[in-house]
């Protein structure tokens, strides 16, 4: 009986966790540029006196790879990326990757997100642009171009995440690998004038949100009873000595 306790523990701890990413993939639904977590649940299965136990992992996070739809802007620097890859900024954590192409320059002619964070290019290094050389126009594959002449070039990167990751902001990611530059891949790129939107799906999330919330509370209904009927039975045994 203590072992089916322990094996709804193991459930709980998985579906709390599950709530988690949940919430916060419904709070995000309006984010431009996030990307929804999702969890990967494995069975983990135990030997106790050769009879096989199966446990609940707590989950391993993963990314959605869903790309979010396309909002027109018409904004000269307001830029969407085609494809699985991302744009890097440098913030107080370090460098952090967004699909979140909102961007301005300053006064000193530096490429910033909305908060104010540098825009890196390829190298890593930040972009500067002269925002009184003329109007300024996109190619798709990053490059910043003022009369027909290069200026500067977006970084776009890819990266592996399935050595983990952590979140930085709302829409920003800082995997545990190092991102690499993309140099040449047509299913990549970059389109002018448009942003992101979440590639969350509200409805969705909310259905399974209750559906989680509802099996984590029966689960714990189903503890209660078993923790009842384990007392009833030390209580009856006890008595009959």
């Amino acid at each position: 009986m203590q072992t089916g306790l322990y094996v709804s523990l193991s459930s709980q701890i998985a579906l709390d966790r599950r709530m988690a990413t949940l919430a916060d993939n419904v709070a995000n639904s309006t984010t431009v540029g996030f990307r929804a977590t999702e969890v990967k649940f494995n069975q983990v299965v135990s030997d106790q006196k050769n009879a096989d136990v199966a446990f609940v992992s707590q989950g391993e996070e993963f990314l959605s790879t869903r790309n979010g739809g396309m909002t027109q802007t018409n904004g000269a620097l307001d830029f969407a990326i085609k494809g699985d890859a991302w744009f890097q900024v440098e913030t107080p954590a370090g460098a952090t990757l967004t699909r979140d192409g909102r961007f301005t320059l300053t006064e000193a002619g530096e490429l910033v997100t909305l908060n104010g964070y540098p825009v890196l290019d390829a190298g890593g290094g930040p972009i500067q642009i002269d925002g009184n050389a003329g109007p300024i126009t996109l190619s798709a594959d990053g490059q910043l171009n003022q009369n027909g002449r290069p200026v500067a070039a977006l970084g776009i990167f890819e990266a592996d995440l399935s050595g983990g990751f952590v979140r930085a902001g709302n829409s920003g990611i800082i995997p545990a690998r190092a991102p690499q530059p993309i140099l040449d891949r047509v299913d990549a790129g970059v389109m002018q004038g448009y942003v992101e939107e979440s590639n969350v799906n509200a409805i969705a999330e909310m259905t399974q949100l209750i559906q989680v919330t509802r099996a984590f509370e029966n689960i714990a209904a189903l503890m209660r009873g078993s923790e009842d009927s384990m007392n009833e039975a030390v209580r009856t045994l006890g008595g009959s000595k």
